[in-house]
């Protein structure tokens, strides 16, 4: 094969790369596209993507779990890259000829795998090396609990524990980390990833450690002290032994590569 014809393949793939169009679905993936040091390459996302702050410049296409097609056909994407969630949305995007990519970030080797993957496809295999190896170090270096305990981790911050409560569950990455940790998860029930629960539940269930995830973005106007207050009313371990806390970094909801922080933030709290 001649220079000349190398080169013009060399061109080709350059011109290519340069005019890659990424759409990401969620948080989770735009976060990673942009540890990748692709996000260059990004032209729409989706609502909450807030990290890096270069996210918020984007356009966005409607909420996680419902994009708007439209919006999204309007960007003229090479690539759309979401969750297992968007399915539906992928499947329509391919009857346009449209090239997708599926994620699972349900888990921390889900995580893990799925940051290899989509580094593949962008041709980032030496940062996804980096952002993996992060996890791995987080998940060695976690500090375990000297007396290992049940937690029950809750998703939001409610005044009002009238109201259905969401908890982490089974098979994802909230109860890996409990376990990396060397605790058991409270929630013992049937298999689901996000159980609801009442008071009574909370009380019946008896954790010995509740931490909620308050998320700033989403609950500014939550009276912390008031809810606080309330938890701590419930005849539980946890209140018992004064092991219930709030912690509120904004990254602790988003399964992407800083998940890495997640690990050493809730191991930390749990082994106070």
């Amino acid at each position: 094969m001649s220079i000349k014809i190398l080169s013009f393949i060399l061109l080709f793939i350059l011109n290519l790369s340069a005019n890659e169009r990424i759409i990401s679905l969620s948080p989770s993936i735009t976060e990673i596209v942009f540890a990748l040091e692709k996000g260059d390459k990004l032209v729409a996302t989706s609502s909450y993507s807030l990290y890096p702050k270069e996210a918020q410049k984007l356009p966005i296409i409607g909420g996680y779990e419902n994009p708007h097609l439209e919006k999204i056909l309007s960007y003229s994407p090479t690539l759309v890259v979401g969750q297992n969630f968007n399915q539906s949305t992928l499947e329509n995007l391919q009857k346009f000829h449209i090239k997708t990519l599926q994620l699972n970030l349900k888990t921390l080797s889900n995580i893990q795998k799925s940051i290899t993957v989509l580094a593949d496809e962008l041709n980032a295999t030496t940062q996804a090396k980096q952002l993996t190896d992060n996890i791995k170090n987080a998940i060695e270096n976690a500090p375990k609990s000297k007396t290992p305990h049940s937690v029950m981790i809750v998703y939001g911050l409610r005044e009002d524990l009238r109201n259905a409560t969401y908890i982490a569950g089974h098979g994802i990455f909230f109860e890996d980390i409990i376990k990396e940790c060397g605790n058991t998860n409270a929630f013992t029930g049937t298999s689901t990833a996000q159980p609801v629960l009442s008071y009574e539940n909370i009380i019946a269930i008896n954790p010995d450690q509740i931490i909620i995830l308050h998320s700033l973005a989403t609950e500014a106007d939550a009276d912390v002290q008031r809810a606080l207050d309330n938890w701590y009313s419930l005849p539980t371990n946890a209140a018992k032994n004064k092991k219930i806390s709030i912690v509120d970094e904004s990254y602790l909801h988003i399964p992407s590569h800083r998940v890495a922080l997640t690990i050493t933030r809730l191991c930390g709290e749990m082994n106070d």
